[in-house]
């Protein structure tokens, strides 16, 4: 197993372009593993609280998800600190496999990947309108970040130093984006992360006292058209169980393209 990336590994997640999308970035940066052969098998972790990315192709042999098995055991994966993002026939693979080794293993996620070839201009407007984030709004997007952790993640909400560094390297990447109401209180965020030609939609937090005032929608939308009209496709992860956040989605043009699981 090789410790970098090269060509051959952008070919095998050509076929699996969305549901990898975060894999085929993040395996461009610095991680603190990367493992791969090229051909049949990538595993890659940048950090905690963020996943364990491993990749193997549909229809895996029993043998390859074994390896695949033995490598994040080896790796210290299976310590109950990290989770797993896959397809889900490996899933299925660990779910089993671990269980036999007395580890309880189970889906925490159900995931959905959409792209959105042609943004839908929502209905019913919102009250207010987006704003791109500069170096001199990190105190709040710092808060957004924290917000939106204690939401999806709980248990690695307060790292205040980790959520700053976030913040600071959202703004610099030139992405992240608030939508202001007409007196200017910022109500969500959301911001976009490119890779070829795809960017991906992420981040989407409205703080409670602004929600059901079609703000996400809207916001959403309007980051989506930022996106596209800058040359990318644009595609978001969704949690497949949350019908009413992907029914959103798909009134703005979003379109279901493949499907993975949290592992954890």
């Amino acid at each position: 197993m090789d410790n970098f990336t090269d060509k051959r590994d952008d070919a095998l997640l050509d076929g699996d372009r969305y549901t990898f999308f975060v894999l085929r970035r993040v395996m461009k940066d610095k991680c603190r593993l990367l493992l791969t052969d090229h051909e049949r098998l990538i595993i890659c972790h940048t950090d905690v609280p963020h996943p364990v990315w491993i990749w193997t192709p549909d229809g895996a042999p029993q043998e390859e998800k074994e390896r695949a098995y033995r490598l994040a055991e080896e790796k210290g994966f299976l310590d109950g600190e990290h989770f797993f993002n896959m397809k889900y026939d490996l899933a299925e693979y660990f779910i089993e496999r671990a269980a036999i080794d007395g580890v309880e293993l189970g889906i925490k996620m159900n995931l959905f990947a959409y792209d959105c070839p042609a943004p839908i201009k929502p209905d019913i407007p919102a009250e207010g309108g987006l704003f791109h984030c500069t170096p001199s709004d990190t105190d709040e997007v710092t808060e957004f970040v924290t917000a939106f952790r204690r939401a999806v993640s709980p248990e690695q909400a307060d790292d205040a130093e980790r959520a700053r560094a976030d913040a600071a390297k959202f703004i610099e990447d030139g992405y992240m984006y608030f939508w202001k109401t007409s007196e200017g209180e910022s109500a969500a965020c959301c911001k976009y992360a490119t890779d070829g030609g795809l960017a991906s939609v992420n981040f989407v937090y409205t703080r409670p006292e602004f929600r059901r005032k079609h703000i996400a929608q809207n916001m959403v939308y309007a980051v989506t058209k930022l996106a596209d009209d800058a040359g990318y496709t644009p595609m978001l992860y969704t949690d497949a169980d949350y019908a009413a956040s992907n029914a959103c989605y798909e009134k703005i043009g979003y379109i279901l393209r493949g499907k993975l699981c949290e592992v954890g």
